[in-house]
């Protein structure tokens, strides 16, 4: 319950910054500032919020196995999304230090976030998508 409650929190502060932004016109300054970093920044959140998930879950209902060997076999696939969520937030601190406040123009920052999140996801499509990996216990 605290992963699903800290996902839709963060969710509905950005949905209100948004608004608030909007309500008086400076939505494109918004956007500026967040896309460059926060598009591959979020993608992050929602998968280690997904891996925490999975493993509370395991607590709950550990399938056919011993609650104890399921938690560690999703323990270990844990792990590795904790890695990968580490190398995607190195990228988007790069992005937040040396693209977000540059002086390069908005749609030029907001493409780099866009180009970046594409190679991310495109990246996760070619390489896990349709794959379980094997764990062995």
């Amino acid at each position: 319950m605290p992963t699903a409650l800290i996902l839709v929190s963060n969710g509905a502060n950005l949905g209100a910054a948004f608004g608030f932004f909007a309500a008086v016109g400076k939505l494109p300054l918004l956007l500026g500032l967040l896309a460059p970093h926060g598009l591959i920044e979020l993608t992050s959140v929602v998968i280690a919020g997904a891996a925490g998930l999975r493993l509370g879950w395991t607590v709950i209902d550990p399938g056919d196995r011993p609650r104890r060997t399921a938690l560690a076999a999703e323990a270990r696939r844990s792990i590795v999304l904790v890695f990968g969520v580490a190398a995607t937030l190195l990228v988007a601190g790069i992005i937040e230090g040396f693209v977000t406040g540059s002086a390069l123009p908005t749609a030029v920052r907001v493409g780099i976030g866009i180009a970046v999140e594409v190679a991310f996801l495109l990246y996760a499509w070619t390489f896990r998508h349709g794959q379980t990996p094997e764990v062995s216990v």
